[in-house]
C-alpha cells in the first residue's frame, strides 16, 4: 500500500470529519499548498521532521517556525532531518509527511499554533495530496498536545 493510501485508510477509520484532495501539481510546502487550495499559508498544517533520541514530527501552522530551543525542552537535543532521513524514519516522502499514521517510534507534536483555526490542511502522504480537518481532531488522533514549540 502506498503512502497516500495509508493516510486515506487511516482517515476513513479515524471517525473524524475530513476532506481529502489530490492535485496535479505539487503541494509539498506551505506556500504551494496554500496556492493550490486558495487559502492562507497559516491554514496549512506543515509537518517538519526532527531527529532526537527518536524521530519527531512537529505539526505546525504554515506561518510559524519551529524553535529548536523550545522543541529540545520537549524531546531533547534535536536537529532537522534530511530528505533521505525523513523517508527512512517516517516512511513518507518529504512534502507529504502527514500528522498520522506513524508508529510508536515516531513522536508527533501538534503545535498550539494550529488551534487558531476551525480547520487546517495537512499533507496526506504524497507531495500532491492534502486533507482538511479540525485541529482538535488532529490533536485527539495524535493523542497528545498541543505543544508550544514554535516561535
Amino acid at each position: 500500500m502506498g503512502s497516500r493510501e495509508r493516510v486515506a485508510e487511516y482517515l476513513l477509520k479515524s471517525g473524524a470529519s475530513y476532506e481529502l484532495r489530490e492535485f496535479g501539481e505539487s503541494t509539498k510546502n506551505s506556500v504551494l499548498a496554500a496556492q493550490a487550495l486558495g487559502c492562507e499559508v497559516a491554514e496549512i498544517a506543515k509537518s517538519v521532521v526532527f531527529l532526537a533520541s527518536r524521530p519527531a514530527v512537529v505539526v505546525a501552522s504554515g506561518d510559524r517556525r519551529v524553535s529548536l530551543p523550545k522543541l529540545s525542552k520537549v524531546i531533547g537535543e534535536a536537529r532537522i532531518a534530511s530528505p533521505a532521513e525523513v523517508r527512512d524514519r517516517t516512511g513518507f516522502p518529504i512534502g507529504g509527511v502527514p500528522p498520522f499514521p506513524h508508529g510508536d517510534e515516531v513522536a508527533v507534536l501538534p503545535d498550539v499554533s494550529l488551534t487558531r483555526f476551525r480547520s487546517v490542511w495537512a499533507a496526506a502522504g504524497a507531495p500532491n495530496a492534502v486533507f482538511r480537518m479540525d485541529p482538535a481532531d488532529i490533536i485527539r488522533l495524535v493523542g497528545k498536545g498541543p505543544f508550544d514549540v514554535c516561535e
